[in-house]
């Protein structure tokens, strides 16, 4: 299985997020379970050129308004036409290549009034029984940033969410488009949020969910 990490970097890079250690720790995750993964910060060019790729991960923020843009959506969608897999992690969820199908494809948009606590020790609530990725998942512990007051869609159904203000927000969710299965996970602001082995194994299962294999 090939998969490609579209990796914050350069013009896609933001001054909260260190995308390069985020990337190299589930490059990490997705090796251990046999992908062969190349980590690509020309995110543009990357996403024009999937032929042969199993599964992306969207770890980048949203990037200019440049005219590769409508290369990477041609390229992303012809993907998604021919049931790729994708891994859509923390502000990767929220925008890709400022590609407009993006929010049909995770359920959610960042708008006006979505925010999050600072990150630290955060309590994270696991529905196991809303989908098989997270079979025999327990509520857990780790350190991140939880994204809060989203825009999702009515079909979301979180099976990892924190409660913030009295309310349930949802964090990580799957859902399909057309053929392809997404794999929407808000957690991972930085390298210390892979630290837990909950989290480590919802990279596992997702990647294998999203690209049609087996759970184990």
């Amino acid at each position: 299985m090939q998969a490609v990490i579209l990796s914050g970097g350069g013009d896609y890079s933001d001054p909260w997020h260190p995308f390069a250690e985020t990337s190299e720790r589930v490059a990490e995750i997705l090796r251990a379970e046999g992908f062969d993964v190349s980590v690509r910060e020309d995110v543009e060019e990357a996403a024009a050129e999937l032929a042969g790729v199993d599964l992306i991960v969207s770890n980048a923020a949203s990037g200019p308004d440049s005219d590769k843009r409508e290369a990477a959506r041609a390229g992303i969608l012809a993907f998604l036409n021919r049931g790729g897999g994708v891994i859509a992690l923390h502000v990767g969820a929220s925008g890709l290549a400022r590609i407009p199908e993006w929010e049909q494809v995770t359920g959610m948009a960042w708008v006006e009034g979505s925010g999050h606590p600072p990150v630290g020790q955060s309590h994270i609530i696991a529905f196991p029984e809303r989908h098989s990725i997270a079979a025999g998942l327990q509520d857990f512990e780790l350190v991140d940033e939880r994204y809060s007051r989203l825009r999702v869609a009515d079909d979301v159904s979180p099976f990892a969410a924190h409660e913030l203000d009295g309310v349930v927000h949802p964090l990580v969710w799957a859902r399909e488009f057309g053929d392809a299965r997404i794999v929407v996970d808000t957690l991972g602001h930085d390298a210390r949020s892979f630290d837990s082995a909950a989290h480590r194994a919802i990279i596992t299962r997702g990647a294998r969910w999203a690209t049609k294999q087996p759970l184990q």
